[in-house]
């Protein structure tokens, strides 16, 4: 009877303390950059983890939930977004976290391992697991005192784990940080539960991993079974793994880190105003690029002479980062004021701020086009290929002879494209496959043309592929 009574206060406890729970969390996914943020709160109070520049979307969640924003948390200094912490800091009146050798220059709580920070009935408990940069911390969540989420940074993705090249010129070697890599994986996160969920800061596009899952939550028991870089191997075999073969990092990445050291100004100061014809036709001829944010289709019609694109409708911000010189004046082409104005707001997302303003036509400069083929067209009439997608989408099957250099190398060796008739490009649908043929058009390629419906397309079609 005892063991009776036992058992059922036990569970009546359990009922109430989970009926009772007032445990917010919620993850902000954007796309485009494949980037992850976090809203946690209980009892009135909250915390923001690696938020993106443009923050009203938190203030507004918070708002609705009744939840006060009392941290701002940062799992590292992160390379391929500028972050709103002091933005949103300045706003709330929170305090920003991030990890103690971030040695970040504004006002900020500088994080130790076990250092806790309490919202309401929950806690989140600092792990240092330095490894993708030296400061990363991961953040594990506690219920009752029991370990229930982890947010990860960049150490711990789905299905991969952080790149360890990006130190930031601190004195740490890509072998250094993936040995620390490997104890901060083996000693810290998989020493957690099974069943503890794991939300990382980015998702599958990223240029912060090289397998990331297009799923954007797990748990450590399924990462331990199925993540390539946690399955049993030496510390030797791994810093073999995660050193080999690592693309070059973008050339914003050291740019962004620096400027999320410093922390950047309010999103608002961050504006472009429409410019006359002959104010755009003076920039140009000082330098300035026209950059189309139209998709592929419209900018292949008709654009200004000279003008890259860089669609809206794809990882816009990253590829901006990845392909402009850095801080190159720009004059942005859309179709609208409002597209040009989101234009501005997403280059600025990465540390672009250079933006002199935009138009909305074409008709008042000169003008040209790149015709847009199908693969069908592609098949009958024998076109020379460039591919430019990535080297593991390439080697998985290409069409039958195509030249191959990824998009983010296109730039430095432009040299190695011969310009004897026609060149067709083609990416997997049509996307990076314009960016290129963009760059080739500026370089005064003079036949370019534009696969639309790209690998896929032609695998779709039937049609044969090398490997």
């Amino acid at each position: 009877m005892h063991e009776e009574w036992t058992l059922f206060l036990l569970l009546l406890d359990k009922m109430l303390s989970s009926a009772s729970s007032t445990v917010y969390f919620k993850q902000f996914y954007l796309g485009c950059l494949a980037h992850a943020s976090y809203l946690i709160g209980d009892s009135g109070e909250a915390a923001v983890i690696d938020p993106q520049r443009d923050v009203d979307q938190y203030l507004d969640e918070a708002g609705r939930e009744n939840l006060r924003i009392k941290y701002v948390i940062e799992t590292h200094l992160h390379a391929d977004f500028v972050s709103g912490h002091r933005e949103l800091a300045a706003r709330t009146g929170a305090q920003i976290v991030i990890g103690a050798e971030a040695n970040a220059a504004f006002p900020h709580f500088g994080a130790r391992e076990g250092d806790t920070l309490r919202l309401g009935t929950i806690e989140l408990r600092a792990l240092e697991t330095p490894g993708h940069t030296p400061e990363s911390i991961c953040w594990l969540l506690l219920e009752n005192g029991k370990p229930a989420k982890v947010i990860t940074g960049d150490t711990l993705f789905i299905g991969d784990v952080g790149r360890p090249d990006l130190a930031g010129g601190r004195g740490y070697t890509p072998q250094m940080m993936a040995s620390m890599m490997y104890d901060s994986l083996h000693n810290k996160l998989l020493k957690l539960p099974d069943d503890v969920e794991v939300w990382p800061a980015h998702g599958a596009g990223s240029a912060c991993g090289r397998n990331i899952s297009t799923e954007t939550s797990s748990t450590i028991g399924v990462q331990r079974r199925t993540n390539y870089a946690l399955h049993p191997m030496s510390r030797e075999e791994f810093v073999t793994l995660m050193t080999n073969e690592i693309p070059p990092a973008p050339p914003y990445f050291s740019r962004d880190a620096e400027i999320n050291r410093r922390g950047a100004r309010a999103l608002a100061e961050v504006t472009a105003a429409p410019l006359a014809a002959d104010r755009v036709r003076e920039e140009i001829n000082r330098g300035a690029i026209v950059l189309d944010v139209r998709d592929p289709v419209t900018f292949g019609k008709e654009h200004i002479s000279g003008a890259i694109n860089i669609g809206l409708g794809g990882q816009f911000a990253s590829w901006c980062g990845t392909l402009l010189p850095a801080e190159a004046p720009l004059v942005v082409c859309a179709d609208s004021v409002p597209r040009a104005s989101e234009a501005v707001m997403r280059l600025a997302r990465v540390g672009i701020e250079s933006a002199l303003g935009f138009v909305t036509s074409a008709e008042e400069f000169d003008r040209a086009s790149i015709p847009q083929i199908t693969v069908s067209d592609l098949r009958e009439r024998r076109f020379r290929v460039l591919d430019v997608r990535r080297k593991s989408e390439y080697e998985m099957g290409h069409v039958p002879s195509a030249q191959h250099i990824p998009l983010d190398e296109l730039p430095r060796r432009i040299s190695e494209v011969a310009q004897n008739g026609p060149l067709a490009v083609i990416c997997a649908s049509g996307y990076r496959s314009s960016i290129a043929s963009s760059l080739l058009q500026r370089e005064r390629f003079p036949d370019v043309l534009n696969v639309v419906g790209g690998t896929a397309g032609w695998v779709r079609a039937g049609y044969a592929v090398e490997s």
